[in-house]
């Protein structure tokens, strides 16, 4: 018998997930309770961690330490002895799988981390006035990615009960705040059947009620990390002798800000973390920077990247030191299909508590769920993000975030009335 979550259940999750935060491929405490969820339900197939994912393109992972000592966070909130063994090394995520006779394969993908953001303790905020601010401090969910997870099974349960034909598959995630964690899923090989995908975000900056059918706008992005190594000296009885590694990184973080914009549209470039040397009277032997460039298209981005690799080098090459780069994250831009954001607009107009449905959005950032559409459009099939908005009383990636959980039940009667109708038209 398949378990289906009512609506309190559902808050009750998206709670339970809200007051354990977990940042990019340290989400084992999530994974763990969303198998809990999923092995209760009537699945086709259930993947788990590395069944979902391609090693070889993964980014940004922690070191070793780091991942333990979420594995050990996650074991003390309750998380499953065997599903943590699954998820060793930092392999996270699940996809589930519903197969209901003849018809497309439609998925839908999710996110599942959260951010390194100390949450607010403040009594007007819901988390903190009703128990289930993060306990996990120095980190939330900052991004409505708790949400995110929820409705992806209301969703699944949803698809379950309802007449749908043809296969579901539901993707859960790792690491998207990061841009680290799309291409492996990607690439892990559940997508290579998929026809029609959506993707999901709430917020954005729309309010409750409000249906955005096609998301577009998104920057391609390439995180990078740039370590500097020069030698040490006395600065004040030998400077000459040393090779200053934070000059090398100064050059680099200024230089970056003046590569040339192009043409063909937005680019950006930011550094948004530098640091180096051990003391004042030591001539600084090792600094980093890390930064991100993004472009309106990838060809933009890439552009960026190519400019900001070079400037990076050639100001290690000024001061006399070695740099080694890094890319740490990165994400294509990406296109929602027209004939998708047709159907999600179609269903909006019938479901409870919408009262606004824009046909278009651009995102104005980044999101490597962009990977995942591509992979599917690239094969033949279409692809569509959706936003689904929530009042949120502070801004995304916040102390103050926190999300409307009657968005719960729009998104899930937005998002599993589409699928079903995806599946019958066959757009």
């Amino acid at each position: 018998m398949s378990h289906r979550a009512t609506m309190d259940d559902l808050v009750s999750l998206r709670r339970d997930l809200h007051r354990h935060p977990e940042p990019a491929w340290c989400e084992f405490y999530t994974t763990a309770r969303l198998v809990d969820e999923l092995e209760t339900r009537d699945l086709d197939a259930l993947y788990v961690g590395p069944e979902i994912l391609d090693a070889d393109e993964r980014m940004a992972v922690p070191d070793d330490a780091e991942l333990d000592a979420w594995v050990e966070r996650a074991r003390e909130a309750g998380a499953r002895e065997d599903v943590l063994d699954r998820l060793a090394g930092g392999y996270t995520g699940a996809v589930a799988v519903v197969e209901r006779g003849e018809g497309p394969t439609v998925g839908l993908r999710v996110d599942i981390d959260a951010l390194p953001i100390p949450e607010s303790e403040a009594d007007d905020h819901l988390p903190a006035a009703e128990g289930f601010r993060s306990e996990n401090e120095g980190f939330m969910h900052a991004c409505g990615h708790d949400a995110h997870a929820t409705i992806g099974l209301g969703v699944l349960d949803a698809v379950i009960d309802s007449d749908f034909e043809g296969t579901f598959k539901l993707f859960f995630q790792p690491s998207e705040e990061q841009v680290a964690g799309g291409k492996a899923v990607a690439e892990g090989g559940h997508l290579d059947d998929v026809d029609y995908l959506l993707a999901l975000h709430v917020g954005l900056d729309h309010p409750t009620g409000e249906v955005v059918c096609g998301i577009d706008g998104f920057l391609a992005v390439s995180h990078f990390r740039a370590e500097f190594t020069g030698a040490p000296a006395h600065a004040g009885a030998k400077p000459e002798e040393g090779k200053n590694a934070n000059l090398g990184a100064a050059a680099a973080t200024q230089n970056l800000y003046g590569i040339s914009r192009h043409s063909d549209g937005a680019t950006r470039v930011n550094v948004g973390l530098m640091g180096g040397g051990t003391a004042t009277n030591i001539v600084a032997e090792e600094a980093f920077i890390e930064g991100e460039v993004r472009g309106a298209t990838t060809e933009l981005m890439e552009y960026m990247e190519d400019r900001a690799h070079t400037v990076i080098e050639s100001s290690a090459a000024m001061h006399d030191c070695e740099v080694e780069i890094n890319v740490e994250g990165k994400a294509p831009s990406a296109r929602s299909d027209d004939a998708l954001a047709a159907i999600v607009g179609g269903v909006s107009e019938g479901v409870e508590g919408v009262t606004s449905i824009l046909d278009r959005d651009d995102l104005g950032g980044s999101e490597d769920a962009t990977y995942l559409m591509q992979h599917v459009q690239d094969r033949g099939g279409l692809a569509a993000y959706v936003g689904v908005g929530t009042d949120h009383p502070g801004g995304h990636h916040t102390r103050t975030f926190d999300v409307d959980e009657e968005t719960i039940r729009i998104a899930v009667d937005v998002l599993a009335e589409s699928v079903d109708r995806i599946a019958t038209e066959r757009p």
